[in-house]
Order: structure tokens, then C-alpha cells, then sequence
């Protein structure tokens, strides 16, 4: 309610004290000639303060309620916030780890390749056509195969 964001609780509350008051004096005072005249008005009044008062006190409470549970799922948020950020910083270790194997993995097929592939240069067929050895398949199969670590 707009109206709790810049008034102060003891305000209600004090409203809601007076409708008490007012109501009760409204029974006692109705002996008294003089406040005897005003004696309905008084309890009128006295009872829109109440009722107010007793709304107000119920929106206190209900914003207090609210208050509570915004400031429990922002610590459960911070919680899960600094539990991803532990998640992410090992998810990130792991794809470098992966990226570096995978690099390493791709020289030492290549390096493999050119050192098999010298032994087969200088076999020339008749006909110009070239031997493909069965270790190039081997190592390119190899290469295409999905990294495990």
C-alpha cells in the first residue's frame, strides 16, 4: 500500500487505539448530560477509526510478511548465484583442459602422419599411382574419433 511506504506504523496504531478508546468511552460517557448529545457520533467516528486502524494493522502485517520473504529468496538467490559461479569456474577448467588434449592430440597425429607418410613417398608405383598405407587410414580414422578423457 502506498500509503505505509511514508507514514509510520505507531500512526496506525494509534488510530486504532483511539477507535478503542472512543468506543468505550462513547458507553461510559453516554451518563454524563452534556457528552450524552454526542454520544452516537462519538461511537460513529470511533468506530471508522477502529475499523481503520484494525485494516491498516492487517496491511502492516501483511507487508511485513512480504518483507521477510523477499529478503529470504534474496538469500537463497545469493546462495544459488555463488553455487553457479563454483559450477561455472568448473565447467570453464573443464572445456580448457578438453581444448588443450584435443590440441595435443591433433600434433601428435599429424607429426605420426608425417613420419609414416615419409616411409611411402619414394614407393612409386608403375603407372605413377601411390600406395595409401593402411597406417594413414589407421591415423585418419583416428583423428576423426571423438576425444575421451
Amino acid at each position: 500500500m502506498w500509503i505505509l511506504s511514508f507514514t509510520p506504523d505507531w500512526v496506525f496504531h494509534s488510530i486504532t487505539l483511539a477507535g478503542v478508546i472512543g468506543i468505550i468511552a462513547g458507553f461510559l460517557l453516554a451518563f454524563i448530560p452534556l457528552v450524552n448529545k454526542y454520544k452516537l457520533a462519538i461511537q460513529i467516528i470511533s468506530l471508522v477509526l477502529l475499523t481503520f486502524g484494525i485494516f491498516m494493522e492487517g496491511a502492516i502485517l501483511n507487508e511485513q510478511t512480504w518483507k521477510l520473504k523477499v529478503a529470504e529468496m534474496e538469500q537463497k538467490m545469493a546462495e544459488a548465484e555463488a553455487k553457479s559461479a563454483q559450477e561455472n569456474v568448473k565447467l570453464v577448467e573443464k572445456i580448457v583442459v578438453k581444448k588443450e588434449y584435443i590440441k595435443t592430440r591433433g600434433r601428435d597425429i599429424v607429426k605420426y602422419i608425417d613420419k609414416e607418410i615419409v616411409k611411402y613417398d619414394t614407393k612409386f608405383m608403375p603407372g605413377g599411382q601411390c600406395e595409401i598405407p593402411k597406417e594413414f587410414y589407421k591415423a585418419l580414422n583416428d583423428a576423426a574419433q571423438e576425444p575421451t578423457k
